[in-house]
């Protein structure tokens, strides 16, 4: 039995190729994206306590997707939760180019982010659902929740609209050597393959990186509906969907 490496959540670079697992049923994709929206999310003691149950639900999905996600919960497991939640922070917080927002990387943070950002929000609303305070709508955590709690057909089309940037970041976080590179190849796996137009895309966002217009999110993410500013948009300077 080897010994346990000093740090887990530092690999070290490695390149894998995800393949989409068309035969999960949608209770499996369900519980991918279940999994996946509580691993992606901050790690506060809520979601440790519940590790195991993620690695005995994540062992009943075929492969790639299910291995995938027991590597990464075995990985946490391993980690301490103070050295856990720095690799979050350090990850996600703080690389523009991993960040959690599906909209940013397209939009940045200019005027058409704000509208952007409505597009998630009255598909939320449609299906009855409501986000926390603090929850921005394009959070990718917040979206895998909705579909695998709410509305899957809904939820997986917002995927499918921004999938050029879900395997941007999967891209990202490989290129860095993080551990979360397992969710992300989880999370595609539950996707068709790329297209053409999909790479085509990809490309575009890699080369141009997000605007860097500094308008901020308020002003601009009026809700028509209401007229009033919307909650995520209050809370926008805060980042993550905490």
């Amino acid at each position: 039995m080897s010994p346990t490496p000093k740090n887990p959540l530092r690999p070290g670079n490695r390149k894998t190729e995800t393949t989409p697992a068309k035969h999960l049923s949608e209770r499996q994709r369900r519980i991918v994206w279940r999994i996946a929206a509580l691993l992606l999310d901050y790690p506060a003691r809520q979601t440790r306590d519940v590790l195991d149950d993620m690695a005995a639900a994540a062992g009943l999905v075929p492969a790639p997707a299910g291995p995938a996600l027991v590597s990464f919960v075995d990985r946490a497991r391993r980690t301490s939760p103070m050295e856990l939640a720095a690799h979050y922070v350090e990850t996600f917080d703080l690389r523009r180019r991993s960040c959690l927002h599906l909209t940013y990387y397209a939009y940045g943070d200019t005027r058409k982010r704000g509208m952007a950002l409505l597009r998630f929000k009255h598909a939320y609303r449609r299906a009855g659902a409501t986000l926390g305070d603090h929850e921005l709508p394009d959070h990718l955590a917040v979206v895998l929740e909705f579909a695998a709690t709410v509305d899957p057909t809904s939820g997986r089309r917002l995927l499918l609209e921004y999938r050029p940037v879900v395997e941007l970041l999967r891209h990202s976080l490989e290129d860095s050597g993080s551990p979360y590179t397992d969710v992300l190849n989880a999370v595609c796996a539950t996707l068709p393959e790329l297209g053409t137009d999909d790479r085509r895309r990809i490309a575009e966002l890699a080369a141009q990186g997000p605007p860097e217009e500094e308008v901020g999110l308020e002003p601009f993410a009026m809700d028509p509906l209401t007229m009033e500013p919307t909650a995520q948009a209050k809370q926008a300077e805060m980042g993550g969907r905490r």
